[in-house]
C-alpha cells in the first residue's frame, strides 16, 4: 500500500528513486509493483496507479488485508487520528490518537505498528506520504464515519498531485 500510495504522489519511471524514497531495497519496491499489478492497482505492465482500484482497496479492503497491531502507551510519531490532518476527521475520539513507536518521536500515545518497517523514516522524510499513512492507518482502525472523512482526504491529496 505504501509504494501505491507513493506512486501516487510521485510517478517513478524507475525502481532506484523509488527504493530510495521508501527506504527499502530495489527488488522490495519491484515485488510490491508486482502485486500491485496482480490486484489491479497499477496498471499492467507499468507502474502506473489507477486510483479508484486504489481508493477502492483502501476502502474496502485495507484493513482485513492490513489488521493493525496496537501496543502499550510509546514515545513515536503520529498516526491516524494523531496526525495532524487526521485530526479533524475523527469527532474527538482519542482511541484513534496512535503513534508508530519511534524513540525521541514528538508525540506519546497508543503504539500501532506501522505498514512497513521503514515507515517512520519515510514520514520524517515526505510529509505528504506520512500524511496519506496516518490515513490508511484511520482506515484500518477507525470508525465507518471516520473512514468516510478519510477516504475522502485522501481522494482529494491524490487528485490534487495527478
Amino acid at each position: 500500500m505504501a509504494v501505491a500510495l507513493r506512486l501516487s504522489l510521485v510517478p517513478e519511471e524507475r525502481y532506484e528513486p523509488l527504493a530510495t524514497a521508501m527506504a527499502t531495497s530495489t527488488s522490495a519496491v519491484h515485488r510490491s509493483v508486482g502485486r500491485l499489478r496482480q490486484a489491479r492497482v497499477c496498471r499492467p505492465g507499468s507502474r502506473t496507479v489507477l486510483r479508484e482500484a486504489l481508493l477502492e482497496f483502501l476502502r474496502h479492503g485495507v484493513r482485513y488485508a492490513f489488521p493493525p497491531l496496537l501496543g502499550t502507551d510509546r514515545q513515536g510519531i503520529p498516526t491516524a487520528g494523531g496526525h495532524a490532518a487526521m485530526a479533524g476527521l475523527i469527532d474527538g475520539d482519542a482511541s484513534v490518537r496512535l503513534v508508530w513507536p519511534m524513540d525521541g518521536g514528538a508525540a506519546n500515545g497508543r503504539s500501532l505498528i506501522p505498514l512497513f518497517a521503514a515507515a517512520t523514516r519515510v514520514a520524517e522524510r515526505d510529509p505528504r506520504l506520512h500524511g496519506l499513512l496516518a490515513a490508511t492507518d484511520l482506515l484500518r482502525v477507525g470508525s465507518s464515519p471516520q473512514c468516510d472523512r478519510a477516504l475522502a482526504w485522501m481522494d482529494a491529496q491524490l487528485t490534487g498531485s495527478a
